[in-house]
């Protein structure tokens, strides 16, 4: 009798410990966008290339890793399933009123995503998420069919890093590679290798090893919380385009025709330190100068400053073209006054 009593206490004990652990999990939200992270191919185990991304489920992708399941109270939810080239304002919006709400009751948020725009993607939500808790995107740069696929680790991670206190109050972040980057700085840099995420201006946040961040550095600008950008009550973003520049640039077509179709702002991927094709920069000059829509000068090298020229065309520090263009269409859904707008780009 005293044998089963002792058996029974042990049991019961054990019991209160795996519940009482569970509750101290994290709760964990994971919002699938498509990308390569949930791509296939019927090529088979060797093939990284020509595969469809976008095809896995969310119930999927967490199926892939269990291991989850161990570090935090995983939640899933599908926003969309596309490759992400094909990403647009629409599935920005809807994502970042998500994350607003889902982080009044969750500890952190990772949004799976195509590497192509993910950079985009994660900038635009460092600017308007209204919380100082972990939102980390990540992604894969082979199928999940690959025999080397990268996203499973890639996912455990991020769900390790959104679920880190130590994460807290970073701004959004990128987890790729054992690599954390910051929203601002983290860019692509390689069309297939698995560490083709870099933080070009700065460096990277940390790293993750076995599941553990370790941070060494800080975010500088303002990012979430301390941002003045509010889309809650946004259906649209006003339009901004990117002109590239090059030698024998062919006039002043590709603005004009950008500007007759409602852009309100375009961002100048210029070369080197922001130089304009003489072809162009003219009617850029005009266009600024009359108000037709607010000009900034960014840069085709990838990264460095882009110094400020003093002729009405505002300077983009040192964001890359496809950057810039995040930062103008949100201040754009605040003023159209040049000088503000490029107080914003002083200071994001």
């Amino acid at each position: 009798m005293k044998k089963i009593f002792t058996m029974t206490l042990l049991l019961l004990l054990c019991t209160t410990i795996s519940v009482c652990n569970a509750q101290q999990l994290p709760k964990i939200a994971i919002l699938a966008t498509g990308g390569t992270i949930a791509g296939s191919t019927d090529a088979g185990g060797t093939a990284t290339t020509g595969y469809t991304a976008g095809v896995l489920t969310i119930d999927t992708l967490i199926k892939a890793v269990p291991e989850i399941t161990k570090i935090a109270k995983i939640s899933g939810e599908q926003i969309c399933n596309i490759d992400s080239s094909n990403m647009t304002d629409e599935i920005w919006l809807k994502l970042a009123k998500r994350i607003n709400t889902l982080l009044k009751s969750v500890d952190g948020i990772v949004i799976t995503h195509g590497t192509d725009t993910m950079e985009e993607t994660a900038y635009f939500l460092n600017l308007v998420i209204k919380s100082d808790k972990p939102v980390v995107l990540v992604g894969a740069m082979r199928p999940a069919t690959a025999i080397s696929a990268d996203g499973p680790k890639n996912l455990y991670n991020a769900v390790a890093l959104a679920g880190s206190k130590s994460a807290k109050g970073k701004g959004v972040m990128i987890a790729m590679d054992d690599t954390i980057l910051g929203a601002r700085d983290g860019v692509k840099t390689n069309t297939l290798q698995t560490s083709t995420f870099k933080a070009l201006n700065s460096g990277p946040l940390g790293i993750i090893i076995d599941g553990k961040p370790f941070f060494y550095s800080s975010a500088s600008r303002p990012h979430t919380i301390n941002s003045e950008f509010d889309v809650s009550n946004l259906n649209t973003l006003p339009k901004v385009d990117i002109l590239y520049t090059y030698s024998n640039d062919g006039s002043k077509v590709a603005a004009e025709a950008f500007l007759k179709a409602g852009a309100k702002g375009l961002v100048v991927a210029g070369s080197g330190a922001g130089s304009i094709h003489e072809n162009q920069k003219n009617y850029l000059l005009d266009t600024a100068k009359n108000k037709q829509a607010v000009i900034v000068r960014s840069s085709r090298v990838g990264s460095g400053y882009v110094p400020d020229a003093k002729d009405g065309i505002l300077n983009a520090d040192n964001l890359n073209p496809q950057k810039a263009r995040v930062l103008l269409m949100l201040a754009l859904t605040k003023t159209s006054d040049p000088k503000q707008i490029q107080d914003m780009f002083n200071k994001y």
